[in-house]
């Protein structure tokens, strides 16, 4: 049985580089997106909710819970290869599974695949302090 490779980005190399290249979604405070954990084929991320993502009702949007979902992918690829600013997202599937609260949005995402070409992972959306999840989501990313 072969073990993944740790992680090739820190948390902190993957928070700058997001501020770096993406400074619509690198910021801080209301509406940032933070990395708190990686790990071998995963990441954790926060997203700080702010009036922003709320819709009539008062819980978290879907394009919100979206956003969340596609960046942590993302990130947990970045983490495993490295800084490569032109991996794409190709495919991308979100299943909404309970209304969120209005609190920051926690992702926990694994790769389920890492190959040359492609890498495939899943996404488990959380309202803070609640451990069921309020959407799943799949995607596959296309690697230069």
């Amino acid at each position: 049985m072969t073990h993944p490779a740790p992680p090739l980005m820190s948390v902190a190399a993957l928070q700058t580089f997001l501020a770096q290249r993406f400074p619509q979604i690198g910021q801080q405070g209301e509406g940032a997106l933070l990395v708190e954990a990686v790990g071998p084929m995963t990441c954790r991320m926060r997203l700080k909710i702010g009036d922003q993502h709320l819709r009539p009702g008062g819980t978290v949007s879907g394009p919100t819970m979206f956003l969340l979902a596609d960046v942590a992918l993302y990130v947990a690829i970045l983490a495993q290869i490295g800084p490569v600013e032109l991996a794409v997202t190709t495919s991308f599937n979100i299943n909404f599974l309970r209304r969120p609260a209005p609190r920051d949005l926690i992702a926990e995402c694994r790769l389920l695949k890492l190959g040359r070409k492609l890498a495939v992972g899943d996404v488990a959306l959380m309202s803070e302090g609640e451990s069921a999840m309020v959407a799943h989501a799949t995607g596959t990313y296309a690697l230069p």
